[in-house]
């Protein structure tokens, strides 16, 4: 027996149920580059950390910058209430895209986290603004 087959892998219907839930917060680069590309932006893309130094230097096209610890009810007050917010930060090794799904959640809003952040978005070969 490997590594692998060292337990057993969960029902069809339980790993349906865990992936559901695991698409419901998170979306990957690629699936917002092609909502990009296909002019088909349904949410409002957030680079949550860093400077606005930093964010000028390099961020991804289309996305506004509030960092997580700024996220307020009267600043989030600016869109509607059932907006989507994807947020992003600087990749797998930052949790601030963690920090501010958890801050707009509790806030009421709609989020998802797109995995991998500025890194993954330069893995993908996606260019930045």
């Amino acid at each position: 027996m490997s590594y692998v087959t060292d337990y057993p892998a969960a029902a069809p219907e339980i790993a349906a149920a865990h992936f559901l839930q695991r698409l419901c917060l998170e979306t990957d680069c690629d699936d917002v580059h092609s909502a990009m590309k296909d002019e088909d932006m349904d949410f409002v893309l957030l680079h949550v950390v860093g400077s606005p130094e930093a964010f000028a230097r390099r961020h991804i096209p289309g996305a506004l910058h509030l960092r997580h610890r700024d996220m307020s009810a009267e600043r989030m007050a600016a869109w509607p209430a059932d907006t989507l917010f994807v947020v992003y930060c600087a990749g797998p090794h930052c949790n601030g895209a963690d920090r501010a799904a958890l801050k707009l959640a509790r806030l009421g809003r709609p989020v998802k986290i797109m995995i991998g952040g500025i890194t993954g978005w330069a893995d993908e070969g996606f260019s930045f603004a």
